[in-house]
Parts: structure tokens; sequence; C-alpha cells
């Protein structure tokens, strides 16, 4: 039995604009899609194409995102307002709601063969949050999961209700994922405002950010990225292969 373990590409694509990355994505998620086909119907005579696995950072210029279970009444803004704000909208493949993606923002996207690590969607989506939780516990933030939400949350206090600090979407085909989180680190909370974040309407929760947890202006987000980076290694049992010619 192979027990090497999965490689997975890490790139940083840093600031891109939203369709230029979901184009990306889908280019990548195709690409290991066709693999898994060829290696399942090739010749006998046919060696096996080895599979690749990527994990993608970026931050995005101000976009909402809707999800295929949402509402665009969720999207408190009409086109004109969108136009004004020079923000983007975007309906798409993943699950969930509509949310909010911007600057001082981690959004990672594992694109994923899962026949490697686990046919698991549900394990696959905790093991997610619990990358954001091992890594919010190394600033001493406790932050846990609500049942029936995804996502990771910071419990109500005598001054907050319940906190979402980072959101979780994603997309399967033939066992490959695409499309993921969105950590917020230095996120301008306001631009939540515009929307009703992943379609939770309640009184008792709201959003936040890693910054404003710990009371400070800026995180460096470059060590922000390296605790996820290590936690993910670690959690989804890999080798992170950095791509050199990438702003990895």
């Amino acid at each position: 039995m192979n027990t090497d373990k999965p490689k997975v590409q890490f790139r940083d694509l840093g600031s891109i604009k939203y369709k230029e990355a979901w184009d990306y994505q889908t280019t990548l998620h195709n690409q290991l899609k066709a693999t898994k086909k060829f290696n399942t119907y090739k010749s006998e005579e046919e060696p096996l194409k080895e599979q690749e696995h990527f994990l993608l950072f970026c931050e995005h210029p101000h976009v909402y995102t809707l999800g295929k279970s949402g509402k665009m009444d969720h999207l408190l803004l009409n086109e004109n307002q969108l136009n004004e704000k020079e923000i983007d909208f975007f309906p798409i493949n993943r699950g969930g709601d509509i949310t909010y993606h911007g600057p001082g923002q981690i959004v990672g996207y594992p694109i994923l063969d899962m026949e490697f690590f686990y046919r698991d969607i549900h394990k696959y989506v905790r093991m997610i949050e619990e990358v954001v939780i091992r890594t919010l516990l190394e600033y001493g933030i406790d932050s846990y999961r609500i049942d029936g939400l995804s996502g990771v949350w910071l419990a109500a206090n005598e001054k907050w209700p319940k906190r979402k600090i980072c959101a979780v979407g994603i997309h399967l085909s033939r066992w490959v994922t695409m499309h993921g989180f969105a950590f917020n680190v230095n996120t301008d909370l306001s631009l939540f405002k515009n929307i009703i974040p992943c379609g939770i309407q309640d009184d008792d929760k709201t959003v936040t950010s890693l910054a404003f947890e710990l009371g400070v202006e800026k995180m460096d987000m470059d060590e922000v990225k390296s605790k996820v980076l290590h936690h993910f290694k670690d959690l989804f049992e890999c080798d992170l292969i950095k791509d050199q010619h990438m702003n990895a």
C-alpha cells in the first residue's frame, strides 16, 4: 500500500479579481477531473497519470457572491448602488448563501481529489473549519461551530453577540473540490452591512475579524497565512509544495 502523503501545490495569487480567480479554479478543477477520467478508462498499456492537488490563497477586490441556495433579496444593494460603490456581484456554484470577499481577508481555495484523502463531504467541511479554529487558538481566541451552520464562530460575551469570523462554502464534482473558505483577518466589516450574511438574520449573530477581536489596527497577513498553512498541512496530512513561480 502506498503510504506517501498527498502533495498539494500551494499558490498565493495575491490580490486578484473574483472572476479571474474563479476561472483559474475552474481550469484546475477540470484538470483534476480529466486526470481521474484518464486513469479510470486508460488502456492497460498506458501508465497512470499522477493526480495533482492545489491550495490557492488570495484576496479579492470588493465582491459579493451568492451560493446556489441563496436568495437575491439577501443582497441589499441594487445594480446602480453596486456600481457606485465599485463592488462586483456573482451568483456562483458553491453551496451556501451570500457572503462578502475583500481586502484583508484570507480566501482559501483547496482544489483536491478527495479520493486521495477521504470521501466524506461533512468531514471535509469540518476539517476546513478546524484549520481556522486551531489558527485562532494560537492568538488566544476560542472558537466553535454552530450545528446546522457552516463556518467558524466566536461565542457571545457581555459586549457582543455570536460572531462569525470565517465562512465556508464548497462545490464538489467527481469528488474534486473547489471554492473553500473566507477568513476575516483585517476585513472592513462595514461591507457586510450591504447583505444579509449567509442569509442569517438573527439579532444574536454578527460578523467579526481577527484584528477586531484582538483590538489591533492591522494583523500581519503573512504571519496569519503561515499559521493557516501549518494547520492545513497537519490536518489534511499532506505535503505542501510552494510554487516558486507564484507569490507564495
